[in-house]
């Protein structure tokens, strides 16, 4: 199966493009000591699936042993309380706010707001172009986080998502460290539970009803959920699947990790470039008809300047 733009559409699919670049000083008192964070204890674990159910054109597959040594990793997505945090203390900008345009899901746009829109993704008409969108205005410019504190954060391009970590003296998990932790020790298995597919609404934020028409909303949101909301894996770490895509620091490639050599199989880092990024976990507009990637094995990719209403991050540290 192909991309769907579901995931998370790109930001050259519709405007012109900027380069900028940041300069972020390293915050001390941001580090693994923070009770936010557990640790994960490395070792081998398999990744990546040969389940027939699964996008092997992104590459998700074959499995492999991994071997992996031990880091910290932040028990939730980066939150909106968090991400202001970071941008009281630096004056950070965004990239959503420099373009002055984000993507936003259809559905969460308001009518006043609507009337502004003129642009969408061609090939996914649910992503539309929305004037002043970014992470404190998720759904456009009439729209505000208050209430939504420990929400994770969204519209963070990957560029944004580095620029924090370096704040905090932290760092982008490579997708084996992020699958690894969200895997909580459970190899072989779909989600970060096992393999019960059923009744997802109580485990993770996906999309219920018809996508991209009618959400029933069985778990209580259209749109992020609070971080904390469903139970943690058996490493307690929260909302790995569903609610936002997260970030990870490795180049994206559908066969690099298939060449058996060292560098794919022992603190595997990706290829050296490309064009796009990794990212994991699905969202809260995965759903099962059109784009099952609330897998722990699922992968997508987008451009690192890039954002979204469903994309997200969360940091790692290493000793």
């Amino acid at each position: 199966m192909n991309q769907k733009k579901c995931c998370s559409p790109q930001r050259n699919e519709v405007g012109d493009q900027v380069k900028f670049t940041h300069n972020i000083e390293f915050n001390k008192t941001h580090n693994q000591e923070n009770n936010s964070m557990v640790l994960i204890n490395g070792g081998i674990f398999s990744m990546g699936t040969d389940n027939p159910s699964s996008f092997m054109s992104d590459g998700e597959g074959p499995t492999r042993m991994i071997e992996i040594d031990q880091f910290y990793f932040d028990k939730f997505p980066v939150t909106n309380l968090k991400f202001d945090e970071f941008c009281q203390n630096t004056g950070y900008i965004t990239e959503a706010e420099k373009f002055q345009w984000s993507f936003v899901f259809h559905l969460l746009v308001s009518e006043k707001t609507k009337k502004n829109v003129s642009e969408s993704v061609s090939n996914a008409p649910w992503w539309w172009k929305v004037e002043k969108a970014y992470w404190r205005a998720p759904f456009g410019p009439d729209s505000n986080i208050k209430e939504l504190e420990n929400h994770p954060v969204v519209h963070i391009s990957w560029n944004d998502a580095v620029a924090y970590s370096i704040w905090a003296g932290k760092a982008l998990p490579t997708e084996a460290e992020w699958e690894m932790a969200a895997r909580g020790g459970l190899d072989n298995k779909l989600f970060s539970w096992g393999d019960n597919g059923k009744n997802l609404h109580e485990k993770c934020n996906i999309w219920q009803g018809q996508f991209p028409k009618k959400n029933t909303m069985e778990d209580g949101w259209l749109a992020t959920s609070p971080v904390n909301l469903f139970e943690s894996n058996a490493f307690g770490v929260y909302d790995t699947l569903g609610n936002v895509w997260e970030w990870c620091s490795d180049w994206f490639s559908p066969s690099f990790h298939q060449l058996e050599r060292i560098s794919t199989r022992i603190n595997p880092k990706g290829p050296d470039n490309g064009s796009t990024k990794v990212m994991k976990g699905g969202s809260y507009l995965c759903h099962e008809s059109y784009c099952n990637r609330y897998r722990v094995a699922a992968r997508s990719q987008n451009t690192p300047d890039s954002s979204t209403g469903n994309l997200g991050f969360r940091t790692i540290y290493r000793k």
